[in-house]
């Protein structure tokens, strides 16, 4: 592996060819999704619009199927679907980060972009800082963390991740952490350069009580991958940076975290005065788990507000090494706030650009068929009254050995209840086959169901709602999906496509 000295330019590493022929080769990634090109992949960092390329930075193991020495990957696009490889942006260098170049965010100062990010070493990750080159190819780190050490007096149960941006002139930062044995909280920073930075105190903190790592709202005993941001409530209402003389609703995304368990993403909204949040309630931003673990968020320059998230795998470490490849990123989504103050979340609609094949559901019996292939895109337009449900079988073989079950089902006036069941999803016994559930809020009848299926991957949206999940197959044949209405519901339509592959570079060549 190139080593690089701190303050040394970063420069791209080789991939070594056979791990990206055996990720190539394997039938269970995801292909319009985004990946790295082989290696190990999760959270997404830097994302933005800049002079009209989108970027995603992201968490990166080049070398091998997993979680070390994380370096960061780069890629571009002009749609946020069809992407382009660049140089590797952080590697691992010889001071504060030499362990892995841990989560951050991109930001510019006056005129010059930055990396804000968590150099691990060791133990401990501190937050350090490299300098971009105009077109954000190279990038060189600062040999030094520019905070050196975390708040004291109390013990922490971590110190990593950052929100960066502008406030009243000067630059402010949250980074994640925990109270060990209370509960998670983010520390607020102030600084007028990026370099060097004031302790304000807590945003925002949490007391968790008993441990509950089976309950999907616990809020963790640390708080990773913290974003912030303030958002008007409609689905075109506006939404920038924090700001605590506006008054507006503000979102704090955070993913809970508890002794190195990757638990679920979390959005807590509420009211921010310039030196605390107070949380007014805190909601699931997935029902599928640690499946959209580690969410990012950016507004583009059309003015929406875009997020990033990991899907993380639900197979064997040795299954993820075996295949040279480890993790995806969902669907980017457009967020926005409705009127209850809850966050929502779509598929953005550049998506729709790598439609094809077009097919109408069609009758088999009892079964309306969907679907018969690995990457798809459907729309299901359905009125499901109270005590009505639809059932969906995805990635289904002939004889139903392998199927994954998902109910959306409608248990009273102003709620649905979707349910996801794994048990049967895969005859690979080593995979994660544990159930997902979850309430959406509405009021009508009449509801929006999107899937997208990509080889190994689930995403449902249902009126503004999200479940994330991975499946892993293990015949050919499972790739049949079917859905089926119970007496008083009602299918208007259904219509889905196969998905191409967007990449056009060598992302997925031998």
């Amino acid at each position: 592996m190139t080593q690089t000295t701190p303050g040394s330019p970063i420069e791209t590493l080789p991939q070594p060819p056979e791990l990206r022929a055996r990720a190539a080769r394997d039938p269970l990634r995801p292909t319009y999704h985004f990946t790295a090109p082989a290696g190990w992949l999760n959270d997404p960092n830097g994302v933005a619009q800049h002079d009209g390329i989108y970027h995603l930075f992201y968490q990166h193991n080049p070398e091998s199927a997993a979680h070390h020495r994380i370096h960061w990957g780069h890629a571009v696009s002009t749609d946020l679907v069809r992407w382009e490889e660049r140089p590797l942006a952080l590697v691992p260098g010889e001071g504060a980060d030499e362990d892995g170049c841990w989560s951050g965010v991109l930001v510019h100062h006056e005129g010059t972009p930055m990396l804000v990010y968590s150099g691990r070493r060791g133990e401990r990750e501190l937050p350090c800082l490299a300098v971009g080159s105009a077109d954000m190819d190279h990038w060189t780190p600062l040999p030094d963390p520019v905070i050196d050490h975390p708040p004291t007096g109390t013990p922490l149960s971590g110190f990593r991740d950052h929100c960066v941006w502008r406030e009243g002139g000067r630059w402010r930062q949250l980074i994640g952490s925990g109270r060990r044995g209370l509960g998670g909280c983010t520390f607020l920073y102030e600084s007028e350069d990026l370099r060097h930075w004031t302790l304000l105190g807590s945003l925002a903190e949490d007391t968790v009580g008993e441990i509950a790592l089976d309950d999907p709202e616990w809020t963790g005993t640390m708080w990773e991958c913290i974003d912030f941001f303030s958002m008007v409530p409609g689905v075109d209402g506006r939404t920038g940076p924090p700001d605590g003389t506006t008054g507006q609703p503000h979102v704090l995304i955070f993913s809970a975290w508890h002794e190195g368990v990757t638990l679920h993403p979390l959005a807590a909204v509420g009211t921010y005065d310039g030196r605390r949040f107070r949380i007014e309630h805190v909601q699931r931003l997935d029902l599928g788990g640690r499946h959209a673990y580690a969410p990012q968020t950016f507004v583009d320059e059309s003015g929406r507000r875009v997020l990033w998230a990991w899907m993380q795998e639900g197979r064997s470490e040795h299954a993820q090494r075996e295949a040279g490849w480890s993790g995806a990123m969902a669907a980017p989504r457009r967020v926005w706030l409705d009127e209850r103050l809850h966050v929502c979340v779509e598929p953005v609609q550049e998506l729709t650009s790598l439609r094809q094949s077009e097919t109408a559901p069609r009758q088999d019996g009892t079964t309306t068929v969907l679907a018969d292939s690995v990457t798809v895109d459907a729309e299901i337009d359905v009125t499901i009254p109270v005590g009505e449900s639809v059932e969906l079988l995805l990635f289904t073989t002939a004889d139903g050995r392998e199927q994954t079950r998902v109910v959306v089902d409608r248990v009273r006036p102003g709620g649905l209840r979707v349910t996801m069941d794994r048990s049967r999803a895969s005859l690979d016994p080593t995979t994660d086959r544990s159930p997902h559930a979850g309430e959406v809020l509405t009021e009508t009848d009449r509801i929006q169901v999107r899937l997208l299926l990509d080889a190994s991957s689930i995403e449902l949206f249902v009126e503004g709602a999200s479940l994330t999940s991975r499946v892993y197959p293990t015949r050919a044949d499972a790739s049949r999906h079917e859905l089926r209405l119970s007496a008083g519901a009602q299918l208007h339509s259904a219509p889905s496509w196969t998905m191409r592959d967007p990449w056009t570079s060598t992302h997925c060549q031998d």
